[in-house]
């Protein structure tokens, strides 16, 4: 029970629920209601597409192209930095009507990938299932954990309507930025902590 407890504990942290909901607040403004339950459950449901994706093959394909997880792990925070200074520095595009085509755009990017499936979430599931360590029993349980923490990520998605009429358009703006900033400051100890384990520096 610890174990799962702990892995919960993990994944909703570097998941970061209340983040992704403010990166939706902000991507979503001026959709229908409709259409952001329909992003909402896209999102959700690519998140967990991505996450199972890493759970099964991940590790294999990784390791197959000679690649470490300290590279994967380096790249992906590079990556999350460039995502995080676009939050910081500018506003978000109002997205051109509501047809199915801008929903599902909308709910892979940038809402399922990075916001909520990012590359700490892609890394940390296949730490959490390694295959030289754990056996499928621990891996399915690890599984369950993920689809917990992702039922804590829609519940907030479909709140955060109720959430965006008290704050409003510029409580979104302000909270994108200080997420932004946020997920920069995680981005780069991402990249810190890969580069330290590299050369064994302890981490930051």
């Amino acid at each position: 029970m610890g174990h799962l407890v702990s892995d919960f504990i993990t994944l909703l942290v570097v998941v970061d629920p209340l983040a992704a909901s403010s990166v939706f607040l902000a991507v979503t403004a001026g959709v229908t209601a409709p259409a952001k339950r329909r992003i909402a459950t896209l999102a959700v449901l690519f998140a967990l597409g991505v996450c199972l994706f890493f759970i099964v093959v991940g590790q294999i394909i990784i390791e197959a192209m000679g690649i470490s997880l300290r590279a994967f792990q380096i790249a992906g925070g590079i990556v999350l930095f460039l995502f995080a200074a676009s939050m910081i520095l500018s506003d978000p595009k109002e997205p051109a009507g509501g047809g199915d085509g801008g929903v599902a755009s909308l709910a892979v990017y940038p809402l399922a990938i990075p916001a909520i499936a990012g590359p700490g979430t892609m890394l940390t599931v296949m730490l959490l299932t390694d295959n030289d360590r754990f056996g499928v029993v621990d891996q399915a349980l690890t599984t369950a954990m993920v689809l917990a923490v992702l039922v804590v990520q829609y519940m907030l998605l479909v709140l955060a309507e109720q959430v965006s009429r008290v704050i409003g358009k510029s409580g979104a703006s302000v909270l994108r930025r200080i997420m932004g900033m946020i997920l920069a400051s995680v981005a780069v100890n991402a990249v810190l902590v890969g580069i330290g384990s590299w050369v064994g520096l302890p981490k930051p």
